[in-house]
C-alpha cells in the first residue's frame, strides 16, 4: 500500500494549489480517501474526504467555499484543490485511506501518506 502526496509549496495569500495524492497497492475505488492537515503544534485535523465513488464528500468548515476534492479512478488518484489560501491554511497535508466511508476521525484511517508542505506567507 502507498499514498504519495505531491504538490505543495509556498503561494501568497490568495492564491491556489492542487494537491495530489497517487495511490498504489490495493483496489483504489473500493476505499475512500481523505486529506488532513497538521500544522506545527497542533493536533491533525480532517479537511476532507471523498467516498469510493466520488459520490460523498466532506469539508471541515473552515474550508468550505474555498477547497473541492475529486478523485480520478481511472488514474488512482485523488485532488485537493485549494483556492483562496489563507496563512492558516499552512501545514503539512497528508492523505490516507479507509475501506468504508469518510470519517473525520484521525483514528479512522490506517494507512497514510508521507505529507506535502504547504505554505502561505506574502
Amino acid at each position: 500500500v502507498q499514498l504519495v502526496e505531491s504538490g505543495g509549496g509556498l503561494v501568497q495569500p490568495g492564491g491556489s494549489l492542487t494537491l495530489s495524492c497517487a495511490a498504489s497497492g490495493f483496489p483504489f475505488d473500493y476505499y475512500s480517501i481523505g486529506w488532513f492537515r497538521q500544522a506545527p503544534g497542533k493536533e491533525r485535523e480532517g479537511v476532507s474526504c471523498i467516498s469510493s465513488s466520488g459520490g460523498s464528500t466532506y469539508y471541515v468548515d473552515s474550508v468550505k467555499g474555498r477547497v473541492t476534492i475529486s478523485r480520478d479512478n481511472a488514474k488512482n488518484t485523488v485532488y485537493l484543490q485549494m483556492n483562496s489560501l489563507k496563512p492558516g491554511d499552512t501545514a503539512v497535508y497528508y492523505c490516507a485511506r479507509r475501506p468504508t466511508f469518510c470519517t473525520r476521525s484521525v483514528s479512522g484511517y490506517a494507512y497514510w501518506g508521507q505529507g506535502t508542505q504547504v505554505t502561505v506567507s506574502s
